[in-house]
């Protein structure tokens, strides 16, 4: 498919609420960054049926699992905003070294990173792309790491919680 046409479906999607795109931060940060948005499911439920995804199981299977609680937490990021009456303002960023971070956010002019994974079982290496972030933006704040286990340690640069957390952590500025 061109560009032209797959453009003008994804904005019949967008118009319809089927999609929304999250933009990427690159303010202050050069040319060196991806710019362009990243596209969510709505209801990522509809995403699960595209893909004939039928029980949890079969989700907790599939190869888009990651992608998929990602698209969950993001679209719980921006409804908790939307439901407080606040404009979301949230992003994702991404380096040319594909070092990512799910969503960022500022909060009185600092950067807080936030990182989302569908593990169930906590390990340090998590939180390895806040810490890139981190190292590339000195004045950034300690950020989270929203995933499905129990553990929840803190650190001076993050702080674990679990995913069901995401209104408590983002909702704040």
């Amino acid at each position: 498919m061109s560009a032209t046409p797959l453009k003008q479906w994804l904005s019949i999607l967008e118009a319809s609420f089927v999609i929304f795109r999250l933009p990427p931060y690159y303010r202050n940060f050069g040319k060196r960054l991806v710019k362009s948005p990243k596209i969510y499911f709505t209801e990522p439920g509809l995403a699960c049926w595209l893909l004939g995804i039928e029980s949890a199981a079969e989700a907790a299977r599939n190869p888009l699992h990651g992608s998929l609680f990602e698209n969950m937490v993001v679209v719980e990021a921006f409804k908790a905003r939307l439901n407080a009456g606040r404009e979301p303002h949230r992003y994702f960023w991404q380096d040319r070294h594909h070092n990512e971070v799910d969503l960022v956010f500022e909060r009185q002019r600092h950067l807080i990173p936030i990182e989302i994974k569908s593990a169930m079982t906590w390990h340090r290496d998590l939180a390895a792309n806040l810490l890139k972030f981190q190292r590339r933006v000195p004045d950034a704040k300690p950020g989270f790491v929203l995933y499905a286990g129990d553990l929840f340690p803190e650190t001076d640069h993050y702080t674990a919680r679990h995913f069901k957390e995401t209104t408590d952590c983002l909702i704040v500025d």
